[in-house]
């Protein structure tokens, strides 16, 4: 089984400068008879790994796909184990030192669940935690009354804050706030939208990174990005045909040190909706529609975050182009390609 020995790790001048040749270990949680062996990295891909800096953590939207036999997990994988402990292995891939949480979105998790999470990965993996989505949601699906917990910033700490950082302690990289569509309401009135998440963002305690993802687009505005800027709370770039494209978001949202960490999520491809990019795309073995455009603009952003070291987080889903572990693997090639001029 590869692990991330001092042998194995590439230790050399990264594209942008001298990297951190301490080795990673692997877990205790990786071993056992349940356990589910990681695939074999071939030396491109090591070698890929070697040339980007800590401050560049890429990664996919969760780990349990049976169809990533071969390309994170052993061909062997028994599909029964990828859930609890295909985590594992997938921490021990050198190109993927993120992933994103997404079950949390649906129904809060315990510091326990997030606990055996952290025990899974080394100790410099990251986790982007969805916050719970019925705490952002003005009116819940189906019920015509207004939400009463909506942006209640003292459920968002007991059911999200806490027991993330409880559990993960200095393994949680990002708490992602996503406000699905809002409704007629709020997308007429974008200040009013801003001034209530303002408000919001001011009451939770500065204990962990925060992110805020819109799939309204007429809501991200120079307000709402003051108000973010405000709070010290990063806007999530987002790759989704509900929103304008990267460059737009980009020009009102520039990639600056002072600007903060830079959190970007390549989600879906468009015009698909979420159930046709399954159905065209399971079991997400390989890439089916590559968008070149997106690639394009996210390693340029991603070549300015490390040229003004900026630390960027990117984490990529399997409707974005087919296969999000070969969408990260081709990332990075096209990060390296440009250098870093």
């Amino acid at each position: 089984m590869p692990d991330r020995s001092d042998a194995q790790r590439p230790v050399q001048q990264g594209l942008f400068g001298p990297l951190d040749a301490t080795p990673r270990s692997t877990p205790k949680a990786a071993t056992g008879p349940a356990s589910v062996a990681p695939a074999v990295v071939g030396d491109e891909l090591r070698a890929l790994a070697g040339q980007l800096p800590p401050t560049l953590r890429l990664g996919t939207s969760s780990w349990n796909f049976p169809g990533w036999r071969g390309l994170v997990y052993a061909p062997d994988a028994a599909t029964k184990h990828l859930s609890r402990r295909g985590l594992a292995a997938y921490a021990q891939h050198p190109l993927l030192r993120t992933v994103g949480v997404d079950h949390t979105f649906y129904a809060p998790a315990t510091a326990a669940t997030f606990a055996d999470y952290a025990a899974q990965v080394p100790a410099d993996f990251r986790f982007l935690v969805k916050a719970f989505g019925e705490l952002l949601q003005p009116r819940l699906q189906r019920q015509k009354d207004p939400n009463p917990r909506y942006l209640d910033a003292d459920a968002f700490v007991v059911e999200c804050l806490e027991p993330a950082q409880q559990g993960l302690g200095d393994k949680l990289g990002v708490l992602l706030l996503q406000f699905s569509p809002q409704g007629r309401e709020l997308v007429r009135e974008p200040r009013l939208f801003t001034d209530l998440l303002h408000s919001f963002l001011r009451r939770l305690p500065k204990r962990a990174p925060y992110a805020v993802e819109l799939r309204d687009a007429a809501l991200l505005t120079e307000e709402h990005v003051a108000a973010l800027r405000d709070c010290g709370v990063a806007h999530a770039f987002v790759v989704h045909p509900s929103m304008p494209p990267l460059a737009t978001q980009r020009a009102l949202v520039p990639i600056t040190a002072e600007g903060g960490p830079v959190v970007l999520r390549w989600m879906l491809h468009a015009g698909f909706a979420y159930e046709q990019a399954v159905e065209r795309y399971e079991p997400f073995a390989r890439l089916v529609d590559v968008d070149s455009d997106s690639r394009a603009t996210i390693a340029a952003m991603a070549r300015d975050a490390l040229r003004g070291s900026v630390p960027m987080t990117v984490v990529v889903n399997n409707k974005a182009e087919g296969s999000s572990p070969l969408s990260v693997f081709e990332l990075v090639k096209a990060i390296v390609a440009a250098g870093p001029g």
